[in-house]
């Protein structure tokens, strides 16, 4: 038996950055909210001791427990779905904070194309250009209209870097093709080192237009509009999997959730595993959420006016098929919303140069310390005579080359042995690697729902995955490619290792990137989406689902930046709705 709790204003599925950006939103105007996370507490406190690569790089010690909850996956529909029983493509983290803060801090703007995806693609190439199968549409929201957001978000966590577009102004030391921002970032960029020097020469002699990546690795100590200090990067290399002890890395548990602490109308509940939506069909509302508290099993029911779904993008679709909210998806028909749209990231494209006479300090690094180009991401480049859309942001990283993962060796070096131990001491200072990032698009075939046959701890069907590697993805692979090992080789490598192709199927055991996206997509027509522009549920209009669960694609870039913004838009959408409780159907 469920024990009802008194209710409250707010409750948000989550503390990371979605969580814990509404969470300070609304209690910096009053509103009581209380945040449900299923993992431990974490400081920086916890992280002063945290330079082991063994037990946070390659023993997920802030990842989701895999034999309490996972995912089944598979290809291709006729197939049987297995679970990941180890930990592969991606790592979902756990506990306060989540995933912000085990990223890398590598925070970008998608492209006022990404928004507008299927009408520009049709304007410029036809309808024609699109394939049959391939679900692209636009995102019910501008660039435009998100800009302050995403402006509110750079501010909010101190993003290093240099403005290549400040309100319709192009300035060269920056990215010139990204969309019009207001004012420059809060803090310069970082250090450029002699790799990424070396990068950036090469590809201006390319006639490409580098420049500084921005980076949530804070350059100098900052003080945020909410008054939250945080401190400068140190360079040490322990970025991504792992917490910043320095507080010079950007994440939730620095920023949004003090912020939303000092308010006083704030309240954290740790080991709170949320498992389902209470929803009222007839009223089309949540009345609050049902969890389980992991330390004692106890069952409890949380009312609240409103909810803010704010779990990683595969929680929030399953959360939403558990609950039995909007329609699920039908890939026979392409009917229904919910698991619609599943994206992932195309890191298939990538060079590394192997330099027989010259050294750099590799082992020094930060998470998003980088150089990037986007003269082949987006729509910056004419796809007229190409067999694919989109394409990626290319660059090069210096994120700290730690010893025990980190092996660079020609590719027909042995994988072990004596020659593979003289080879990765060889090359371990004198190898470079650049990657494109590339974007993937919805296909219909590819998406989210509830497996038949496995459950998790408590009993509930765990989400099934179905995805694979479409022609547009090997197609975009084999067009970049190219671009990789010509800049890798006028970098001066002496032997370049490069992938060009995409071959096989999407493999789900070798670690890729987290950025997993869409299921539970915005737009504004509710037969093709789940939220409106305020990622407002059209089913439910007191539950609101910030997060990368609702990309209608995946673009170019790290999602995170997008999810801060969508997730300050969410807020001020919940704001208005607990003032007048109006739906907010035609934001516009």
């Amino acid at each position: 038996m469920a024990k009802t709790l008194d209710p409250v204003d707010v409750v948000t599925v989550g503390a990371g950055w979605t969580g814990g950006i509404v969470a300070k939103e609304l209690t910096q105007n009053g509103y009581d909210v209380v945040s449900l996370e299923r993992g431990g507490d974490v400081s920086t406190d916890d992280f002063l001791t945290a330079h082991d690569e063994l037990g946070y790089a390659l023993r997920y010690k802030l990842m989701q427990d895999l034999s309490k909850e996972t995912i089944t996956f598979r290809n291709e529909r006729d197939q049987v779905a297995l679970p990941m029983r180890r930990y592969g493509a991606f790592l979902p983290g756990t506990g306060t904070g989540g995933a912000g803060v085990h990223w890398n801090g590598q925070t970008w703007r998608f492209l006022p194309y990404d928004f507008m995806i299927r009408s520009w693609t049709e304007e410029r190439y036809g309808e024609e250009k699109i394939p049959e199968n391939m679900q692209l549409q636009n995102w019910g929201i501008t660039y435009q209209e998100l800009e302050p957001y995403y402006d509110k978000f750079e501010y909010t966590a101190g993003i290093s870097g240099v403005a290549g577009n400040i309100e319709g102004e192009t300035r060269d030391a920056g990215n010139p093709f990204e969309g019009a921002r207001q004012r420059d970032y809060p803090l310069p960029p970082m250090q450029t080192t002699p790799p990424l020097a070396r990068f950036m020469e090469a590809a201006e002699e390319l006639e490409y237009h580098p420049f500084m990546s921005p980076s949530a690795n804070l350059t100098e100590s900052y003080t945020n509009p909410d008054g939250v200090q945080m401190g400068r990067c140190e360079y040490c290399g322990y970025c991504e999997r792992f917490g910043c002890e320095w507080g010079a890395k950007s994440s939730p548990i620095i920023t949004v959730l003090p912020a939303a602490r000092e308010t006083g109308n704030f309240e954290l509940r740790n080991h709170a595993h949320v498992v389902k939506l209470m929803y009222d069909e007839d009223d089309e509302r949540v009345t609050g959420v049902k969890y389980v508290d992991r330390q004692t099993d106890d069952v409890y029911e949380q009312p609240a006016r409103a909810v803010a779904l704010t779990a990683y993008v595969l929680n929030n679709v399953r959360l939403l098929l558990l609950s039995d909210i909007g329609e699920p998806y039908d890939p026979e028909t392409g009917e229904g919303v919910v698991g619609k749209n599943y994206c992932y990231q195309n890191f298939q494209a990538n060079a590394t140069g192997f330099f027989d006479d010259e050294q750099w300090n590799l082992y020094m690094g930060a998470g998003a310390l980088g150089a990037s180009i986007d003269d082949f991401n987006g729509d910056n480049f004419d796809h007229a005579s190409l067999d694919f859309l989109h394409g990626g942001n290319i660059a090069i990283t210096q994120t700290g080359r730690r010893p025990i993962a980190n092996n660079p060796v020609p590719a027909d070096t042995p994988s072990w042995g004596s020659e593979f131990k003289q080879q990765s001491l060889n090359y371990y200072h004198s190898s470079l690697s650049i990657s494109c990032q590339g974007a993937v698009l919805p296909f219909r075939e590819n998406y989210l729902d509830l497996d038949p046959t496995y459950t998790d701890q408590y009993g509930q069907p765990l989400l099934r995955m179905t995805f694979d590697w479409r022609e547009q993805d090997r197609n975009l692979v084999e067009h970049i490619g190219p671009k990789l090992e010509e800049i890798m080789e006028e970098m001066g490598a002496d032997r370049v290792d490069a992938n060009t192709s995409l071959e096989g199927s999407f493999d789900i055991t070798p670690y890729q990137s987290t950025h997993n996206t869409g299921g539970a997509v915005m737009g504004n027509d509710p037969e093709e989406s789940v939220v409106n522009s305020y990622l407002q549920a059209w089913d439910a209009h007191n539950l609101f689902i910030p997060g990368a669960s609702a990309f209608a694609h995946n673009s170019g870039y790290n999602p995170t930046g997008t999810v801060g913004a969508l997730a300050f838009r969410a807020a001020d959408g919940m704001q208005q709705y607990l003032e007048d409780r109006q739906l907010l159907d035609d934001p516009n």
